[in-house]
């Protein structure tokens, strides 16, 4: 029975060595992306419109490759997950005046892409799936509400019937935020590919990864080209757009070096994926019952067979039990995450999200709230089931670099905290 003790009080962790760092992408660079950027670099084309010499893009092919893999005609390959958002919104025509609905719940960059584009996030609760609850998101709808953006979080796709149909009541547009879900999918379809359009980030922790970067897709031309022209200050020539048409843009362009790791990486897009999958699989099935007696619940997916797999969250019955749960598992050598703790600051929970929830501006008459057209205040009471949800919630990753052993030893530490709740 002793190494059945808790190594919180004393036992044998359950796990003895380090499991890998959690950057799926990341941790399969290999030889392939270095002879793409060498590639590059040799062609001394580092631009993607031009160089000294001649040669594809690679920058122009990861738009192709993307948008393919992910189901939609169009793919704009720009420098962040943030800059996907902010061009997905213009091409989206939402600015200043308009209100963008989004879930209390999501990496900050989500509200800070709205503000940026003029516009004032309103916040909405999550449900039971830990993702946009499409019921708050009808109750929350003004006169002013111009789109919602659904985030895709963790890797578990949105409602996106329920939210596509509450857009079609009151002709809204939809941006999703698959910044956390490359790849994953709902009833078939990728996500990002559902709305209007769709936003994927390609920072280090996520999936596909070139350290930085991001890509807007869509299938609605007229988007595309919006966002195309946003995105380069010259966009609108480059695409053959009639200058009548044009509108001004900035520098959002994805350089070709990023581009060639991209490209690598999308092409170990389903193998991440399957390992991922396999994984949480093997977790689930070997700690599903007891978790069930032990008053353990999941969050509700809305797909499963669609779920990236990133992780695996747990639901405590209440948010002591969560905090005491999450500890003994960092014992055991299983690194958690808390998904709301008051004194903890993440920007994944709104109310954390200081600039935003204080109406902070770069000017002092500046900033999307002053001069709209009612007044929209934040408190920190006012998505209290996402809260409340949030803080029972214990958050593990699946890492597709676990081996069979290491899962073994996931298993047996989740199964002695368990055992002992």
């Amino acid at each position: 029975m002793n190494n059945r003790k808790l190594a919180i009080e004393g036992g044998t962790p359950a796990i003895l060595a380090p499991l890998p760092p959690m950057y799926p992408g990341g941790m399969r660079i290999d030889a392939e992306e270095e002879a793409a950027v060498l590639d590059v670099l040799r062609s001394k084309r580092l631009f993607r419109y031009y160089g000294p010499n001649p040669g594809p893009s690679r920058v122009a092919e990861l738009e192709k490759e993307f948008a393919a893999r992910m189901g939609a005609a169009y793919g704009l390959a720009v420098t962040s997950g943030t800059a996907a958002l902010i061009c997905g919104l213009v091409g989206l025509g939402i600015g200043p005046g308009d209100e963008v609905i989004l879930p209390a719940y999501t990496w900050i960059a989500s509200a800070s892409a709205v503000v940026a584009v003029g516009a004032v996030p309103i916040l909405a609760e999550v449900d039971d799936s830990l993702t946009l609850d499409p019921v708050d998101v009808e109750a929350k709808i003004s006169p002013y509400t111009k789109a919602i953006l659904p985030v895709h979080m963790r890797g578990m796709p949105c409602k996106m019937d329920e939210i596509i149909a509450v857009a079609h009541r009151h002709n809204l547009k939809v941006l999703e935020d698959a910044a956390q879900a490359d790849g994953a999918s709902y009833k078939g379809r990728r996500v990002g590919s559902i709305g209007d359009a769709g936003a994927f980030s390609l920072q280090f922790n996520k999936i596909l990864t070139s350290g930085e970067g991001g890509m807007v897709i869509t299938s609605d031309q007229s988007v595309f080209e919006r966002a195309v022209m946003f995105h380069d200050v010259i966009g609108g020539p480059r695409n053959n757009i009639p200058e009548e048409l044009i509108l001004p843009g900035i520098n959002y362009r994805m350089p070709e070096l990023l581009g060639a790791v991209a490209l690598v990486q999308l092409r170990k897009h389903e193998a991440l994926l399957t390992d991922m999958r396999a994984r949480k699989r093997m977790i689930l099935e070997s700690i599903s019952g007891l978790a069930k007696r032990k008053g353990v619940a999941f969050p509700t997916p809305n797909d499963p067979e669609g779920d990236a797999s990133v992780a695996v969250i747990f639901l405590l019955p209440e948010a002591q039990v969560a905090q005491k749960t999450a500890k003994a598992l960092d014992a055991e050598g299983l690194g958690t995450w808390l998904l709301y703790s008051p004194d903890a600051t993440d920007y994944h929970v709104y109310v954390h999200w200081s600039p935003i929830m204080n109406q902070h501006a770069w000017t002092p008459s500046g900033g999307p709230w002053k001069n709209h057209p009612r007044k929209v205040t934040y408190t920190k009471e006012m998505c209290p089931r996402t809260l409340d949800l949030l803080s029972c919630a214990v958050h593990i990753d699946v890492n597709p670099e676990l081996t069979n052993v290491q899962v073994e030893e996931v298993c047996e530490a989740l199964e002695k905290v368990f055992e002992s709740l």
